[in-house]
């Protein structure tokens, strides 16, 4: 049966009573036809997710061009591996919904998690969740390590929870962060406290956003009386998102702090609580006497998180400072050694050229002067036109060899290999002219010839 399902899985012409039948055979039977057969309907599939265990589930996940009712299903009834499979197999057809109910089901496992967060425009409401189960799982955790007591827990994970929402805010648009608003309004977290960080976090988007979920009112309208300086309109606003009235002065004196100091234009720094803004807003709230104890503390908390992270940045621009210069050093060290290794070696290759071309001028001129004693010499009068048509053939033959060997083997036209070349040239070309000037000599007295080509060879 595994020979016949290994056979039939990529074949449109298999019998299909045969695939259906081995589709819920045993795994090791199944498994080829639940991940290939292109005979398998959707319905059957589907079907199958729901009667089938972790291994047949994970073949399932597999396929290519997996359709949405498919995806559904394992979404919603998978085990953990299978989910997972289908996660890594970027030809599923995942809806968004199905993504919602993997990261309800699994977002506190690790490797889905991560998985989840590499897929591309994955919604920001997911990422939010996502969040919100690595904060439930770590304060577990740490509870069940009595490392922290339960309320100090849950405490330090819902202002984690708090940045993470404005941070995720802060890298979202359009309809994305409509759908973020909706989501954190059904989760119950689009409160005042979130509202008031985004503002004094310079995310002026997320707080209109936030004021148009909960108030009703048009875009534009709202976006009007948040940008209107002077206008009385903002408390009839607030409340009409229902907002407390006790936090209508922290969000004016926020406004009215972000229209002189400036809304932040960058995703990082709409991440974080604009520490002036904090400061100004908490001054304005402390002198007022319609505040309430708990928004004072809020916003004490607030100043105390700016403050912290005022601080850890500058620790961040040092370090980063000191690191930069540090490579600076290393690289200027490394440049300055690496620039006299190379002058070094160019004054030794123009020292070494120079002492080439003067040996050779002196090698030259060294052997006109053995041509001319050996001219003269009156055991070769007898032979004068013969030797001297020789010397002339074999000095001009050199000459030019030497010529070519300085010309050629210039270090700065030529590399090492060029000009040992062209070195090995000349010992051959020299080693021809000894052969063939010994063979024209060849009827001379030995001791004459020995005489004259030794002093010429050694020239």
């Amino acid at each position: 049966r595994q020979a016949m399902a290994e056979v039939f899985a990529h074949s449109l012409d298999a019998p299909a009573a045969i695939v259906a039948a081995l589709a819920v055979d045993q795994a090791s039977v199944a498994v080829p036809i639940l991940e290939h057969s292109p005979l398998l309907l959707d319905s059957d599939l589907v079907d199958m997710v729901a009667t089938g265990n972790a291994e047949t589930q994970s073949a399932i996940a597999r396929r290519f061009d997996l359709p949405p009712s498919v995806c559904a299903a394992l979404a919603e009834v998978g085990c953990a591996s299978s989910v997972l499979e289908l996660i890594e197999n970027r030809a599923a057809q995942l809806a968004d919904f199905s993504l919602v109910r993997v990261a309800e089901r699994f977002g506190h496992l690790a490797a889905i998690r991560e998985s989840l967060l590499t897929m591309d425009e994955l919604p920001a409401a997911i990422r939010l969740t996502l969040a919100q189960k690595l904060s439930d799982t770590l304060t577990q955790f740490v509870t069940a390590r009595d490392w922290l007591n339960p309320d100090r827990a849950r405490r330090v994970a819902g202002e984690a929870m708090e940045r993470s929402t404005v941070n995720i805010a802060a890298q979202t648009r359009g309809e994305d962060m409509t759908a973020l608003i909706g989501h954190l309004r059904s989760i119950g977290q689009l409160n005042a406290g979130l509202i008031l960080r985004a503002l004094l976090s310079g995310n002026i988007e997320l707080f209109e956003e936030s004021l148009v979920e909960l108030s009703g009112l048009p875009r534009n309208r709202v976006a009007a009386i948040v940008h209107d300086r002077g206008g009385a309109s903002l408390n009839a606003l607030l409340a009409k998102a229902g907002l407390p009235e006790s936090t209508y002065r922290a969000f004016r004196a926020a406004l009215d702090a972000s229209h002189e100091i400036g809304f932040v234009g960058t995703v990082a720094g709409a991440t974080r609580l604009r520490r002036r803004m904090v400061e100004r807003v908490l001054t304005q709230c402390e002198t007022a006497e319609t505040v309430s104890e708990p928004l004072l503390i809020l916003l004490r908390r607030f100043a105390m998180e700016s403050a912290r992270e005022e601080a850890r940045l500058f620790c961040d621009e040092l370090a980063a400072d000191d690191f930069i210069g540090t490579l600076n050093a290393h690289v200027a060290e490394e440049a300055g050694g690496h620039d006299a290794y190379q002058a070094d070696d160019a004054m030794n290759a123009y020292d070494a050229d120079d002492a080439y071309e003067t040996s050779e001028g002196y090698e030259i001129y060294d052997a006109e002067d053995t041509y001319d004693a050996t001219a003269v010499d009156p055991q070769y009068r007898d032979s004068v036109e013969t030797t001297r048509y020789i010397d002339d053939y074999a000095a001009d033959e050199y000459t030019a060899c030497d010529v070519y060997a300085v010309t050629n083997s210039d270090p700065l036209k030529h590399d090492d290999v060029q000009a040992e070349d062209y070195s090995q040239r000349d010992v051959v070309s020299e080693q021809t002219y000894v052969d063939a000037a010994m063979d024209r000599y060849d009827g001379y007295d030995r001791y004459d010839r020995d005489y004259d080509y030794d002093r010429r060879i050694a020239a």
